[in-house]
Parts: C-alpha cells; sequence; structure tokens
C-alpha cells in the first residue's frame, strides 16, 4: 500500500477533488496548512505599506492506495494542480505497512 501527500495551491483544491473522484478514488484526509519552498513568501501591500508574508497557505491531501493505483492517483493530484507558476506544491509517496478499518477489524487492502 501507498500513502499519497499532496501539498497544493487552495484554490486548485475542488480541482484535485473532481480529479481524483473521475479517477475512482473519493475519500482523502485533507489539512490546511502553511508553508513555504522556494518561493520564500511574496510581498503585499497593505495601507501603502510592504510586508512580506512568509508562510503561504496550502492544502495537505493524503490518500492511501493500492500500489496498482499509486501511479494514476498521483498523475490525476498533479494535473488538476499544476498552474506552471512556482508554488504549485509537492506530492510525495510513502509505503503504508498496514491498515485497520476500526469498524470492521478489516485489514490490508481490504480496509482501504
Amino acid at each position: 500500500m501507498k500513502k499519497i501527500e499532496a501539498v497544493i495551491r487552495p484554490e486548485k483544491l475542488d480541482d484535485v477533488k473532481d480529479a481524483l473522484e473521475a479517477a475512482g478514488y473519493p475519500g482523502l484526509m485533507l489539512t490546511r496548512i502553511e508553508g513555504h519552498g522556494k518561493q520564500k513568501g511574496l510581498m503585499q501591500q497593505f495601507r501603502g505599506r510592504q510586508y512580506k508574508v512568509e508562510l503561504l497557505p496550502k492544502y495537505k491531501i493524503e490518500v492511501v492506495c493500492s500500489e496498482d493505483q499509486c501511479a494514476a492517483l498521483t498523475d490525476a493530484i498533479a494535473g488538476a494542480a499544476r498552474t506552471g507558476r512556482v508554488g504549485d506544491g509537492k506530492i510525495f509517496v510513502s509505503e503504508v505497512s498496514d491498515v485497520m478499518r476500526i469498524r470492521t477489524g478489516e485489514s490490508g487492502d481490504a480496509a482501504i
């Protein structure tokens, strides 16, 4: 099993959710986060004064899937989240050793 963690722009959330649903995977976990990468924040102006916003709002989407679904889901997320500008985000894929559905006690792929 694999865990996909995608950090995306807030305005791309609906597109990514739609892409995951179209790929046959409607389940996800969502966290509102703040951070920055190479773009190091941005300069904004308020009442004539400039200030730097170092931490930008982002969303982290987490999906646990079987190994054979991983490539299709990462492609769907990347395609929906891409704008071509700095700050589009990142996708991290890691191994999941086991999962258990609390309600039924199922484990492994059956619990996904």
